[in-house]
């Protein structure tokens, strides 16, 4: 394929342009791992209240506790880490939100008490919380337009190797000792190291240092991306002044502006897709974490031992990677709207099926398959989401989006008891499934953004 002089090209229409490179490869491999490393730490708390609700003797309500009380932070953390990124940069709140959480983790493998662990696991919230819509928001100003989609699924699948590498730890840490939640806990420490790495490897936005008018550091990091693909950068100096090749400030024909001071979330302009995305957002995150925050512990309590429930939640957990390939296909096929859609859809089924499931295969079945639609949902949701908004408003919208989802999944583990005691595993996995039901119906409704440029 033979591309386009840059000649004339702004800055991000140099970037669109590109082949996927090393350089792509590179950020999208450093910004894995950190999700993967942030997953590990989500996957492995369910582990780690399963064997302190025996050995603790924790009542149902303490155990939603642990899990519920970092999702408060993690509510906190996606709004404060959104608004930040617009501020202070993408790959900074990256690398900080790495630290926090990975320090925190660390010290929660030390605690002798429930009540220092929920403190502890507030703070892993706070970190955890800002992150991911931080990453994707990064990954998604550097992709080319026409695979952005595949590329940010490419990402949110780390999160299925981070939730192995849990099921893994469960099982063969976790649950080979009385202490061996303690141990588990310290491997979590690994995202402080790994921050090291992405505060110092990782560039910055290009558009967020437009934005701030850091235009020679804007160029160097284009022309980078631009030598990795083997493509010929403009011949001016690169320090031209923002003018010549800066992204335009005027109102775009749906009536959204990159103007900072004029540009809101719930903006006109803006308005029915944030209602619809956090809508989306909220029904996810309850359905997700209710039921994959509880499932190891379900099934000690239908009457399988500790390692092997753990052995079931590995089995099911591995289904989340042939998932997020076929979002990863689907979503630059079909585009974003209809895969998020289907796979969300396909979760409702999942979920109601996983309800009425008795037998050690069907459990495993339909574990599988709520596995593999839920997390290629999450995939195409992480697409969506950044491409809903411009450049300075991007990092705020999917970042506030997350945070109102982050509040369902802290209402989800409290939730989980009652339902229990009301209906069963059937009532429990029927609320899930009208839930992906309603996050189906709110999909639809969003914008199609496939091939399209960042506003």
């Amino acid at each position: 394929m033979t591309l386009p002089t840059a000649e004339g090209l702004s800055r991000s229409e140099r970037l669109d342009r590109l082949p996927f490179s090393r350089a792509h490869g590179r950020l999208l491999g450093t910004s894995g791992i950190g999700w993967a490393l942030d997953a590990m730490d989500v996957g492995l708390i369910s582990f780690v209240i399963a064997a302190l609700a025996q050995q603790w003797s924790l009542t149902a309500t303490e155990s939603s506790w642990i899990a519920s009380i970092g999702f408060v932070g993690m509510a906190i953390g996606a709004t404060v880490g959104g608004l930040l990124a617009d501020r202070i940069g993408r790959r900074s709140v990256f690398a900080l939100t790495l630290l926090v959480y990975g320090l925190a983790t660390g010290a929660s493998a030390l605690v002798g008490s429930l009540a220092a662990l929920l403190v502890l696991r507030f703070v892993v919230g706070l970190g955890l919380g800002a992150e991911l819509p931080v990453a994707s928001t990064l990954i998604s100003e550097f992709a080319p337009k026409r695979i952005r989609g595949r590329v940010v699924v490419w990402l949110e699948a780390f999160w299925a190797l981070g939730w192995i590498a849990a099921a893994v730890i469960g099982t063969f840490v976790v649950g080979a000792a009385d202490d061996g939640w303690r141990w588990g806990l310290a491997i979590g420490m690994a995202p402080a190291v790994f921050s090291i790495v992405v505060r110092w490897g990782m560039p910055e936005s290009v558009r967020y240092l437009e934005a701030r008018g850091r235009i020679p550091e804007a160029e160097r990091t284009v022309r980078r991306f631009e030598r990795s693909a083997g493509v010929a950068a403009p011949v001016e100096d690169e320090t031209t002044d923002a003018s010549a090749r800066s992204e335009p400030t005027a109102p775009d024909p749906r009536g959204t502006v990159a103007d900072a001071d004029r540009v809101s979330i719930w903006s006109p302009a803006l308005r029915r897709r944030t209602i619809a995305l956090w809508a989306v957002w909220f029904c996810i995150n309850f359905s997700y974490y209710g039921a994959f925050i509880w499932i190891p512990s379900l099934l000690v309590e239908a009457g399988f031992p500790l390692v092997r429930s753990f052995g079931f939640t590995l089995i099911i957990t591995l289904a989340q990677l042939p998932g997020y390939a076929t979002a990863a296909f689907l979503i630059e096929r079909w585009g974003r709207r209809p895969t998020l859609t289907a796979f969300l859809a396909g979760s409702a089924l999942a979920a109601a099926w996983f309800g009425t499931a008795s037998t050690e295969g069907m459990i495993i079945a339909a574990g599988c398959a709520l596995s593999f639609c839920n997390l290629g949902a999450w995939g195409a949701l992480y697409a969506i989401g950044p491409e809903l908004y411009p450049t300075n408003v991007r990092g705020t919208g999917t970042g506030a989006a997350a945070g109102f989802g982050r509040i369902a999944s802290i209402i989800a583990p409290l939730a989980v008891p009652p339902l229990l005691g009301l209906g069963g595993p059937l009532l429990l996995f029927a609320v899930f499934a009208a839930a992906f039901a309603i996050a189906a119906v709110a999909a639809w409704t969003l914008p199609e953004r496939r091939g399209a440029a960042l506003e």
